[in-house]
Formats: structure tokens, C-alpha cells, sequence
């Protein structure tokens, strides 16, 4: 590898992940204003929880999963809310494909329809088959904070610039990693034969890319974009992997010891409609 193919490298990784350093600040920034709001208004709305729950998700933060999971711990949501804001978010993968500036960048026109799509019908047919299911009404109105509990140091400065600024700096250091990895991986192994690689496996890459969203994580949700604007993943395998990638919304399940149950019902959920839409959207692209 020559040393200007490793500048250019390291060069075309700062700026893209600067750029999305800029966008994740200020999405974070107007979220730690509204998310109060948000979180009520989705409480509130019971019969068209499912509908404002996709919705609700479609908002490139992590907040949104621990948001839904949180509610649904309180029994303010359904499972099917909850599983609807799962398969809808994406950390920050729409952040990741807009400011790619790509040909690549439209497809996140048909990502979100089909996001909001899938996670609105899935979370009405899932509480068709939980129709039992116990949800409360809150007796005052609902607080949270996104990504981090801020018990220690909740301050406006804290909560409105402090906490941002460092989520957003977490989120630049996972994308240049990525971006550094990516971008020397193909540069040693060669573009042609990274792809051939890919291409030989690619009936399994819906597969593979459901695993690795299920990482509680947003490097596994930005892995599979930098992928597929690379041109190394398809569009239902980056879909596949990017519904079933909940982000930290799973971890805040995962801590309450009182709940694995309804962790494994929901990552079997999500799970199944992920792979299954994966391949079918591989199969009518042709793969």
C-alpha cells in the first residue's frame, strides 16, 4: 500500500466523520429539549401507539430505544409500541447515508418508508397475538434523558450541551474507527477481491448483517452503512441488519433482571421480521 492511498485514507475518514459529528451534535442538541415532550405525547396516545411508536423511532438518536424501552418497563407501552420503535431506529445510520454525500444518498427515502413500514405493521400484529398485555396510564407526566443517566450532574449545561457534545464525540471516534478499518481492509486485501469475497457469500449476507445489528451498539448500525455505501452490502441486507439493530433500547431490557422474558420475546420478534424482510427485499433486487 503507497502512502498516498494510506493519506487518503486516513483524510477522507476525518472528513466523513466530521461531517456526522456536526449533524449527530445538533440532532442531539434539539432532542435534549423536546425529548420530555416526545415521550409523553407517544405515552398518551394509546389507540395510535403503534403508528406514533415507528414514528417516534425514525429519529436518527439512540435515545429513542432507551425512550421505548423505559416506557415499556413502566408499562406505559405495549410490546407492540416497543417493538415497533425497535425495527423503526437506527442510531445513527440515516445521519451516516445523508451527509455520505453519495449516489447512494436517496436510498434513504425507500430505508425509512420501508423502516416505518414494517415496524408500524409488525407492532399491531404482535400485540394481536399479546392481547393480554397490561399497560398503565401515568398518573404525572414521564421524564427520561437519552442515551445516559445523568443522576450526578444534571444541570441545563450538562443536559443540553455537556451530554450532547460527548455522545456526538462518541459517535465521531466509532465512524473514524469504522471508516480507518474499512478503508485499510480494502486497501491491503484490494477492493476487487474484498467484493469478490462478498459476493461469493452473498445469500448469507442477510443473515450476517441481522447478526451484527444485534450488537447493542451504534458502531454495529454505522459498520452496516459504511458498508453498503461502499458498495460491499446490499440494500435488504443493510435494511435487515438496521431493524433488528435496537441499539442501547435492548441493554435497558437487558438490566432489568425482572423482564428477560419480555427481552427474548422481543428479540425473537424483531429478529424473525428482520431476516425475513432482508431476504425478500434481496430477492426482488436480485440480491
Amino acid at each position: 500500500m503507497s502512502g498516498e492511498l494510506v493519506e487518503q485514507i486516513i483524510v477522507d475518514a476525518f472528513k466523513d466523520s466530521a461531517l456526522i459529528f456536526a449533524f449527530v451534535f445538533i440532532v442531539h442538541l434539539l432532542l435534549s429539549y423536546y425529548e420530555n415532550r416526545l415521550s409523553n405525547f407517544l405515552v398518551k396516545r394509546k389507540k395510535s401507539g403503534v403508528f406514533f411508536g415507528a414514528l417516534f423511532g425514525l429519529i436518527p438518536q439512540c435515545g429513542t430505544s432507551v425512550i421505548g424501552a423505559d416506557l415499556y418497563l413502566k408499562k406505559y407501552i405495549s410490546i407492540g409500541v416497543l417493538s415497533a420503535i425497535f425495527l423503526s431506529c437506527s442510531d445513527e445510520a440515516f445521519i451516516a447515508i445523508l451527509t455520505s454525500g453519495s449516489e447512494k444518498t436517496f436510498m434513504i427515502l425507500p430505508l425509512i418508508g420501508i423502516k416505518f413500514f414494517v415496524g408500524f405493521i409488525s407492532g399491531i400484529i404482535i400485540d394481536l397475538l399479546n392481547r393480554k398485555q397490561v399497560v398503565n396510564s401515568p398518573e404525572k407526566e414521564v421524564e427520561h434523558h437519552t442515551c445516559h443517566v445523568h443522576d450526578k450532574e444534571n444541570t441545563e449545561l450538562h443536559q443540553h450541551l455537556i451530554h450532547p457534545l460527548l455522545h456526538s464525540a462518541e459517535i465521531f471516534l466509532y465512524v473514524l474507527i469504522i471508516n480507518l478499518a474499512i478503508g485499510f481492509v480494502i486497501g491491503f486485501v484490494g477492493e476487487t477481491q474484498f467484493a469478490a469475497f462478498l459476493d461469493s457469500n452473498k445469500y448469507l449476507t442477510p443473515l450476517f448483517s441481522c447478526l451484527i445489528g444485534l450488537i447493542p451498539n451504534c458502531a454495529s448500525s454505522l459498520l452496516l452503512t459504511e458498508l453498503f455505501l461502499g458498495g460491499n452490502l446490499s440494500f435488504g441486507a443493510l435494511t435487515g441488519g438496521l431493524l433488528v439493530n435496537s441499539g442501547l433500547g435492548m441493554m435497558v431490557l437487558l438490566k432489568n433482571r425482572h423482564s428477560a422474558k419480555n427481552v427474548f420475546l422481543v428479540l425473537g420478534y424483531c429478529l424473525f421480521i428482520a431476516i425475513i424482510s432482508g431476504y425478500v427485499i434481496c430477492l426482488i433486487n436480485g440480491f
